[in-house]
């Protein structure tokens, strides 16, 4: 993490003033500018906590930032301990402790033991630009908490980040959700990595979600989910291009909008646009780039040298054919409408499970638009498998949408992904 100090802007200043904020600090608004008031909660922080008080977030402040947004921190019971006093210390529950650390006895408690401590906040903060490494905060913070959960890696991405999955459930009957295709909708990796983490609370809680029970889908249901598919295009929106980039002479050639690239920018770090790389009808999609003025790498619509020519939508296609999913949504933004249609295919049900998503989200149901129409990951899905895909284009106005706008977009999106794997 890289030092902030008065003066300093982007998404790590908004991920301190939020994490400042929820532990009972004021930095004043998530606005990612280090302004006075958010060197006063940082310079209070670091008195209470016997740091020196400078102000700035250097290694060491860092490194205790790290344990309450990671969502976590280990424990060594001393003599005297009971669960109860442990979980009034992290402002936290019993349960959260128990369920942290399976086959843990709360009636014998050994000195000397290690165990988890979740905070009593949440992992996923949604008023914050998310960037890779919080993803990968998050992922840990998560498996920390909810130890029953599967996660891996699917791939890579051409910079060598990792394109992780989340498993939820233990079931049979398998679906699958990912995000962040194009760069500027990041927001659709923190709506993801939000239903991941209800999701979880809600099964290790016993509780429903909207008059679902949560155990019954776990048990039933694998809920696969990749929230991040272009983590190199990600970063370059939220904090971006910089000098060390491999690509970063290549990139200022290619950007050739005049804008910056948190305004345009929704390729690959090799200017593909990764949901116009996939097989179904690549042709098609590439024969519509001379009209829409493409003449190769960019912002956006450059469809790559061929198809699956990038590695991101490689792990993609590989990770879904080791896998049996009866259905697919592509998350995307914006528009708040749902296509299901790819080359009048009638697969049978799209329409129909179509339809009741759009009635559990408000959203439109509407066929694919011609400039969208090929090459995208549902479309491959369909082609391949015969099987219902869809992209959901969350949320109303301009890429990227404001993150003002993410507690209505979770709200109109989280009983479909209840809905997927068991309609």
């Amino acid at each position: 993490m890289e030092t902030l100090r008065p003066g300093s802007r982007g998404p790590y200043v908004k991920l301190v003033q939020s994490l400042l904020a929820r532990i009972g600090y004021n930095p004043g608004p998530v606005d990612g500018i280090y302004g006075i008031n958010t060197q006063r909660a940082v310079t209070a922080f670091q008195r209470n906590n016997g740091l020196t008080p400078d102000g700035i977030v250097g290694p060491v402040t860092w490194n205790y930032f790290q344990s309450f947004l990671r969502g976590y921190d280990t424990y060594t019971i001393r003599p005297g301990d009971t669960l109860y006093r442990i979980a009034q210390r992290y402002y936290t529950t019993v349960n959260a402790i128990l369920t942290a650390n399976p086959g843990i006895n709360p009636l014998y408690l050994r000195v000397g033991q290690i165990i988890t401590v979740p905070y009593g906040i949440e992992v996923v903060f949604t008023d914050i630009d998310y960037t890779y490494e919080i993803l990968e905060m998050d992922i840990e913070g998560l498996e920390a908490r909810y130890p029953f959960i599967e996660t891996g890696i699917i791939g890579k991405s051409v910079l060598g980040k990792n394109l992780y999955y989340i498993r939820l459930g233990t079931g049979p009957v398998e679906v699958h959700y990912n995000g962040a295709h194009h760069a500027l909708e990041w927001i659709t990796a923190p709506l993801l990595m939000k239903f991941a983490e209800n999701f979880c609370r809600a099964y290790a809680s016993g509780y429903s979600i909207r008059g679902y029970n949560v155990r019954e889908i776990w048990n039933r249901s694998s809920i696969y989910i990749v929230p991040m598919v272009n983590p190199d295009g990600v970063d370059l929106v939220l904090e971006g291009l910089k000098p060390d980039n491999p690509y970063y002479e290549q990139l200022l050639q290619w950007n050739r909008t005049g804008l910056p690239f948190s305004q345009v920018w929704q390729a690959n770090i090799r200017g593909t646009d990764l949901n116009r790389n996939y097989p179904a009808s690549w042709q098609d999609a590439k024969a519509q780039e001379e009209a829409f003025g493409i003449f190769g790498p960019g912002p956006t619509r450059y469809g790559g040298p061929s198809p699956l020519s990038e590695p991101e939508t490689q792990a993609m296609v590989n990770f879904t054919r080791q896998h049996n999913f009866k259905l697919v949504i592509a998350y995307h933004s914006q528009g708040e409408v749902i296509y299901w249609l790819y080359k009048n295919m009638q697969i049978p049900r799209a329409r129909e499970i179509g339809e009741i998503f759009a009635r559990a989200s408000g959203y439109t149901l509407s066929e694919t638009p011609y400039e969208a129409a090929y090459a995208g990951y549902k479309d491959w899905f369909i082609e391949e498998f015969r099987r219902p895909g869809y992209t959901i284009e969350v949320g109303l106005g301009r890429n990227p949408l404001p993150i003002s706008q993410f507690n209505s977009i979770y709200s109109n999106n989280e009983e479909i992904m209840l809905l997927a794997p068991i309609i």
